[in-house]
């Protein structure tokens, strides 16, 4: 059985992810844990195969940059270390596809980073630390989905599709934008942690 530990309470992911894989209670045992106050330092992860890091805060004002490294960059590595120290034998982090920085043209696996905004650079700067902590026994697996959608979220797919629902009529727009499903998400997920035979140089 596959001991996940879930770090940020109440996101739309993480319950998801959690909703997801508890449809196997026999393979999985899924705990989540509340990152708003210092007290999650108390907890133990030494009892966790998987630590899966969602945590985080977006659509504040920029000038609060301050807010998005504390949040985004330093308690992410936080969390990882002691997860590492606690031998935990598996990260996985929600990135943004936000650090490629494109308005527009494909990502590809030659895609190079250039986060433009606070949120992604410090998504970015995250990823950078996180890959100087795996090594063949602490295996970091980092995502970068692009918006997700699904029942129950929240954000610009409800508004947009709440609109496509009752306006008789459907502007033309010149508008590309990549979208992954959430139980799409939570299936890779699943994988990502199920499987124990990828390579610690590989970042998902």
């Amino acid at each position: 059985m596959k001991r996940i530990l879930i770090t940020g309470a109440n996101s739309y992911i993480g319950t998801n992810v959690e909703r997801w894989l508890m449809r196997e209670p026999d393979k999985y045992q899924v705990d989540t844990l509340d990152m708003i106050d210092g007290s999650w330092r108390e907890k133990d992860f030494s009892g966790y195969d998987v630590v899966f890091h969602v945590a985080g805060i977006v659509h504040i004002h920029e000038k609060r940059k301050d807010l998005y490294y504390q949040v985004n960059r330093d308690l992410v590595v936080e969390v990882a270390k002691k997860a590492k120290s606690e031998k935990v034998s598996q990260f996985v982090f929600l990135s943004t596809m936000g650090v490629y920085g494109l308005e527009e043209g494909e990502i590809t696996d030659k895609t190079s980073p250039n986060p433009k905004t606070h949120y992604a650079k410090a998504k970015y700067a995250a990823e950078v630390q996180l890959r100087e902590l795996s090594d063949e026994v602490f295996r970091v697996a980092i995502l970068r989905p692009p918006l997700v959608y699904g029942p129950g979220c929240k954000g610009n797919y409800i508004r947009l599709a709440r609109f496509a629902k009752t306006s008789p009529l459907i502007p033309k727009v010149d508008n590309q934008r990549s979208m992954i499903y959430i139980n799409n998400l939570s299936e890779f997920i699943r994988w990502i942690i199920s499987f124990d035979a990828w390579k610690p140089s590989r970042y998902w």
